[in-house]
């Protein structure tokens, strides 16, 4: 009968711990998919700033930026457009590796572009062409969006973490829950230099 009764406590232990233990698993990927929400409405701050600039329709506000060409323009537009598809899909499967290696190699792409305007805006001898509120909304931005990583990043640690510790990594692999990616590499557009 003590044997029987053995089991039965044994069991009873082993479910009471894999349900905690799922459900941690299942809290730790809720709270980097809820920082991933937190960092995808900041990126989404990127696309909306170059869609207020270059309304698709219209051409580039001359005045706005007179000399820095064509070129600059149809890159940023394309860097907007390859962010705002990545992030697009990021959102879907926000712990999917290869969604979030395209989500930054596309921010990569548009902090290039705005990085050669200030450049091209830096060497002009007639003064800067980029509006102050401009430049400022961006550093702004770009501040949000580096702290949204980082949050999102050390979220998604701690879920990877806790999915590869035993006995944890048990349930992990018969529940499907695989490793997410983090945005450690993530290039950010700088900002205007103080």
């Amino acid at each position: 009968m003590s044997s029987t009764l053995l089991s039965w406590v044994a069991a009873a232990v082993l479910t009471f711990w894999g349900v905690g233990a799922y459900n941690r698993l299942v809290r730790l990927r809720g709270e980097a998919n809820a920082a991933f929400a937190s960092l995808d409405a900041e990126l989404a701050k990127q696309v909306q700033l170059v869609h207020e600039l270059l309304p698709e329709d219209e051409d580039p506000p001359a005045s706005l930026f007179d000399g820095i060409g064509g070129s600059f323009w149809g890159g940023l537009q394309g860097a907007a457009a390859q962010l705002e598809a990545t992030l697009a899909s990021a959102r879907q499967r926000p712990l999917e590796p290869e969604r979030i290696a395209a989500l930054a190699s596309a921010q990569s792409v548009l902090a290039t572009a705005w990085d050669r305007a200030e450049r091209e805006d830096a060497n002009d001898l007639a003064g800067a062409r980029l509006p102050d509120t401009l430049t400022s909304t961006r550093a702004h931005i770009t501040a949000q969006c580096i702290a949204g990583a980082e949050r999102f990043t050390q979220a998604v640690h701690r879920y990877n973490d806790a999915i590869a510790q035993f006995p944890a990594v048990l349930l992990a692999r018969l529940f499907g829950f695989r490793p997410g990616r983090g945005l450690e590499a993530m290039p950010v557009a700088r900002g205007p230099a103080a």
